[in-house]
């Protein structure tokens, strides 16, 4: 697996954090890009942190089932991203109400949501064990990548509103759909 389709399953997996982020940055009085940084440290150390505890989780049945581990990365993009892309269609609200600055921005506030964005990770970590994936540069791309999508999406928040919520979840899932089947086709030989 290349560079560019890490970074297309790491930009899938950072909508669901930009889309948290988008939440903060609606909720907030006053943005600073003090807020940005922060936001994106904790969604980028975790969507990073995640993919490698799966990876090592991974590793650990590698032998055991190579010979179906392009079906297991399939279903896992596979479900996760229908799952994305389901919650994007859903009408809700951000849950965040309106609040002080230091404390949207808190570890309180920002942990549970760091948590919460990167389980998808830790199951795209497993199925990197099955695949031909570099995982340093795989967790340290997905993890800037996040890093940013996350850092904007505070700003787009405070700015533009819930429009790129939705679009962000579904477009998403869209990719993790489209890698994993590409994964799929090519292990079956159907792509070079």
């Amino acid at each position: 697996m290349g560079i560019a389709e890490i970074f297309m399953i790491g930009a899938g997996l950072s909508m669901d954090a930009f889309a948290a982020s988008v939440c903060k940055g609606l909720s907030a009085e006053r943005i600073n890009p003090k807020n940005a940084v922060i936001t994106g440290l904790y969604f980028g150390g975790f969507q990073a942190g995640m993919p490698l505890l799966g990876y090592f989780l991974g590793t650990g049945f590698k032998d055991a089932i190579m010979s179906i581990d392009h079906w297991i990365a399939f279903i896992l993009l596979l479900l996760i991203g229908l799952n994305m892309i389901k919650e994007s269609r859903e009408k809700e609200d951000c849950g965040c109400d309106k609040g002080e600055e230091t404390e949207l921005f808190s570890p309180k506030e920002l942990l549970p949501l760091a948590v919460g964005t990167s389980i998808d990770a830790l199951a795209v970590g497993v199925s990197f064990a099955f695949l031909n994936v570099n995982i340093i540069t795989a967790v340290c791309l997905i993890g800037v990548t996040t890093f940013v999508f996350s850092a904007l999406g505070v700003g787009a928040g405070s700015r533009l509103g819930m429009r790129f919520k939705s679009w962000a979840e579904f477009a998403g899932g869209l990719i993790l759909i489209l890698m994993g089947t590409k994964i799929l086709l090519e292990h079956l030989g159907f792509l070079g």
